[in-house]
Order: C-alpha cells, then sequence, then structure tokens
C-alpha cells in the first residue's frame, strides 16, 4: 500500500501544501483492493509478533511473495 502510495504521490502536481492536501492526494479513489491486501498483510505479521511477545519474528514469516 505504501508503494501504491508514493505513486499517487509522485504523479500528483502540484504537490500538496498541507496535510489534507496530502489526505486528498493519497487516499481519494484509492483503490479498495489495495486497502483489503494491505490489512490481510498486517494480521499475517500481527500473529507472529503477538506469538513472540513483540520480540523478533520476520524470520518466521513465509519469504514467499504472490
Amino acid at each position: 500500500m505504501w508503494g501504491a502510495m508514493l505513486q499517487r504521490y509522485q504523479k500528483y502536481t502540484p504537490k500538496p501544501i498541507n496535510i489534507a492536501e496530502l489526505k486528498t492526494a493519497l487516499w481519494n479513489d484509492l483503490p479498495q483492493e489495495f486497502i483489503d491486501k494491505a490489512i490481510l498483510s498486517f494480521r499475517k505479521r500481527l500473529r507472529p509478533c503477538v506469538a513472540a511477545a513483540g520480540g523478533h519474528f520476520e524470520h518466521s514469516l513465509n519469504t514467499e511473495r504472490a
């Protein structure tokens, strides 16, 4: 999702000059698919984080990309 937001920011002209404009530039018309994928990714990372009691858990994540 960060990548999609970065692409939107880079293409946005003129650049936002305040928080309200930045929110509009990044969030308006952001496809729901990106949001859904980010939520699923967060859930997948949250479980190992909780199991590790907040400690290092990246090694336990599946490194395959879809």
